[in-house]
């Protein structure tokens, strides 16, 4: 081979090295900005895990975990609700019960662990169960972390079930051969914590 061809040879797979970099970059950087985009407007869930201080008193702080019936328990005030409110929306929630105790509380709350965050996945999957979303979740990456379909599936039959804020729930259609064949992407249903998908 001549110094030519090899000289273009390097090139060719230094440009390709390069535009697989630039790409595995570009969506790692979209996901991390995917992932504090949604933090925004997250609501906790039982299971979430805080840190809960309050400025200049060292015995308010505490890493403390939603409880199951939805509330977080906190020194002065027991009980407060949490699940389903914004940070916020609990700083606020919070800032109003230590108010009868302290003069303007100043509040952080810092979400450490979102592990009540979670989808399940049921049926004809190779493991089903219950999976922690650590930022926006589709379907089709639920079904992957359920490890894809068995032999018997009914990939076109599947159904997401989810429960609407006053207890009702609702049944969403979701026709895994549209995404297969690349048809109809925005068919890919982002899941919400609690929503069951369910592959007969």
């Amino acid at each position: 081979m001549n110094p030519f061809s090899l000289a273009r040879l390097v090139f060719s797979s230094s440009r390709r090295s390069f535009r697989a970099l630039f790409l595995g970059c570009s969506l790692w950087l979209f996901g991390q900005t995917f992932i504090l985009a949604a933090e925004d407007g997250y609501r906790l869930n039982p299971g979430d895990k805080l840190e809960i201080t309050v400025w200049q008193e060292e015995n308010l702080h505490a890493e403390t975990v939603v409880l199951p019936d939805g509330t977080v328990s906190f020194p002065l005030v027991g009980h407060v609700p949490a699940a389903g409110k914004t940070s916020e929306e609990f700083v606020g929630v919070l800032r109003e019960r230590l108010s009868q105790f302290l003069p303007s509380p100043e509040i952080n709350v810092r979400l450490l662990a979102a592990e009540g965050n979670v989808v399940y996945v049921t049926g004809e999957v190779l493991h089903p169960g219950a999976f922690v979303m650590k930022g926006p979740m589709d379907v089709m990456q639920a079904l992957s972390m359920a490890g894809g379909f068995t032999a018997f599936a009914k990939k076109n039959d599947i159904l997401i079930l989810r429960r609407e804020t006053g207890g009702h729930s609702r049944a969403l259609p979701f026709e895994y051969g549209n995404i297969e064949d690349g048809e109809r992407l925005e068919s890919n249903i982002l899941l919400r914590s609690g929503d069951t998908v369910v592959v007969p």
